[in-house]
């Protein structure tokens, strides 16, 4: 272990000191008489499976000056050791518990386990972890994570028994889910990059087609998608479903991938343009062979964030009927029901985030192809 005489480092003291208070002065799991009701809270200093918490997080704090991989290690046995902890507490919990007890995760779990995630991603960033080792990092904790719950480590917490009696609708959810959100992906794509070459060369062209979609980006969503069910009722496309979804997660992708497209084009300096002008290359191949090369990782930069919009936006088309995990969300809402509300949260912010490191992978690939 590497101590240096450096100040304390400010992110890595906030996590900590946030997942210390988190410990011992929020409820880190709820005992409920069954998935509906309001039950007790326990901080982590209240059950034996958990007292070592605050400990824990002292350690994090002591150790914050300690650089290089061994800062990184104790980061990342933080969160493991949470979850395992949290699935002996409510196993000791639904032990003296009869009925239908449930065992949910409290805030004080979701802040310490927020944390934990945000300290190793700060140490990975200290310590100037390449992408590649980064990914591996997390996919590692991501299989121990899924082991952990092959096991049946978690089998006794709520939100675990929701997804086992959820099964077959969950992964048809998530499957409705990516389908909807990569359609809308590709259809912005399909129409509004041709839109955004079209109209790069023409200023008032440009400035009309911006103002038309910036204002389509003002609606609110759930207004938008409850707008367009008359209109395609009346064409006779489908009211409800997946037609009114899908127009209106395009709309809302339509002007992410124009501005990314037009700054792409603008990537290409104004030298190599003149050059492929002077060496009698035609306007579409001055296109195709220059700007478009060069600006691949601004359009690979616009297609991330056009994706994670999608995915995020598509939890409002169950509201009209179009599925996808949204469905559990508003279910979860309408019952009471938090741990379904947070199954389906959590899913979509996991698709969500792999969606944004595969698209980031396809930038730095692209970088050098540039």
């Amino acid at each position: 272990m590497r101590w240096t005489e450096r100040t304390w480092p400010l992110a890595l003291l906030a996590l900590g000191v946030t997942g210390l208070l988190a410990s011992v002065a929020l409820n880190a799991v709820v005992l409920a008489p069954n998935r509906l009701l309001t039950g007790h809270g326990y901080v982590s200093i209240a059950l034996p499976a958990l007292r070592w918490l605050p400990l824990a997080w002292l350690v994090v704090l002591a150790t914050a000056r300690m650089r290089g991989m061994a800062g990184l290690v104790v980061a990342m046995l933080l969160l493991p050791a949470l979850l395992v902890a949290t699935g002996f507490a409510a196993n000791g919990l639904l032990a003296t518990a009869g009925g239908h007890a449930r065992v949910q995760l409290g805030s004080g779990f979701w802040c310490m386990a927020t944390s934990a995630v945000l300290l190793v991603a700060d140490r990975q960033r200290e310590i100037r972890m390449r992408a590649s080792l980064r990914l591996a990092c997390w996919i590692g904790l991501a299989m121990l994570v899924v082991a952990m719950t092959a096991a049946g480590m978690f089998d006794r917490l709520s939100i675990v028994q929701e997804f086992v009696l959820q099964r077959a609708r969950f992964l048809t959810a998530v499957g409705q889910h990516l389908l909807l959100a990569f359609s809308a992906t590709a259809a912005a794509v399909v129409l509004g990059a041709p839109l955004a070459v079209a109209v790069a060369q023409r200023r008032r062209g440009r400035g009309i087609s911006l103002a038309v979609l910036n204002l389509v980006q003002t609606i609110p969503s759930m207004a938008l998608f409850a707008l367009l069910v008359a209109p395609l009722a009346w064409l006779g496309v489908g009211g409800t479903g997946n037609a009114p979804a899908l127009v209106a997660l395009t709309a809302y992708a339509l002007l992410p991938v124009m501005r990314y497209t037009l700054a792409g084009l603008a990537t290409a300096p104004s030298s190599a343009l003149d050059a492929a002008r002077g060496l009698g290359l035609q306007p579409w191949q001055v296109l195709t062979r220059v700007q478009l090369p060069l600006g691949l990782p601004v359009f690979a930069a616009g297609l991330r964030i056009v994706l994670v919009q999608s995915i995020g936006l598509a939890a409002v088309a169950a509201l009209v009927g179009a599925g996808g995990l949204g469905r559990f969300v508003f279910l979860g809402l309408g019952q009471g029901a938090n741990d379904l509300v947070m199954l389906g949260t959590l899913a979509i912010i996991a698709l969500a985030l792999a969606a944004d490191g595969a698209c980031r992978a396809l930038e730095r690939w692209m970088e050098p192809h540039a």
